[in-house]
């Protein structure tokens, strides 16, 4: 197209002409693209089109012909790609999960859920037992004392802590028997 035919089609773009309108995109657009596959967006054939969709809304107002179109297209090419890289960088990373390749130690959130779960569960059962019950329970099996050891911390001979651990495990088998049945 010379010089004369842009003006002219311009103008009648900015008339709204859709003719026009799809000359000046068809004009335009390839450079639009090839500026923003430089500047290195991921997808620039879809930045083109938001350029695009940004400015021909304006077209009526533009200033100083084909060449002020063409400027306000480039200076909105590259608030789009100054956008994107913003964008971009505010956004993490994605990767593929491959279990194989996970090396965490901690539990996952399912792990620390039933586990939760399980906690509050014997909680409930251990406030079931007799008070003298639950300490022979907790002071052996949670605190990993030996009978002696918890003997002495509650005040209490040898074989009543071993008489409370028994009756105190009985117990608790007997109130998760209907648990176990389900």
């Amino acid at each position: 197209m010379t010089a004369q035919l842009d003006e002219a089609a311009f103008e009648r773009a900015q008339a709204g002409d859709p003719r026009s309108l799809d000359a000046l995109y068809r004009a335009f657009a390839p450079a639009v693209v090839q500026y923003l596959r430089v500047r290195g967006i991921d997808d620039p054939e879809g930045g083109c089109h938001d350029v695009f969709l940004g400015v021909i809304p304006r077209i009526g107002t533009v200033k100083g012909g084909v060449e002020g179109f063409r400027a306000l297209l480039f200076t909105v090419a590259h608030a789009r790609m100054v956008d994107y890289f913003r964008r971009r960088s505010t956004v993490p990373a994605t990767t593929e999960y491959l279990p194989e390749a996970d090396t965490r130690t901690a539990p996952s959130a399912e792990e620390a859920a039933v586990a939760t779960l399980a906690a509050s569960r014997v909680e409930t059962l251990l406030q079931e037992l007799g008070t003298d019950q639950r300490e022979v329970i907790l002071l052996r099996v949670v605190a990993g004392l030996s009978i002696e050891e918890t003997a002495k911390v509650m005040g209490r001979s040898s074989g009543a802590v071993k008489q409370l651990q028994r009756r105190g495990l009985q117990a608790l088998r007997l109130l998760l028997a209907p648990v176990e049945g389900e």
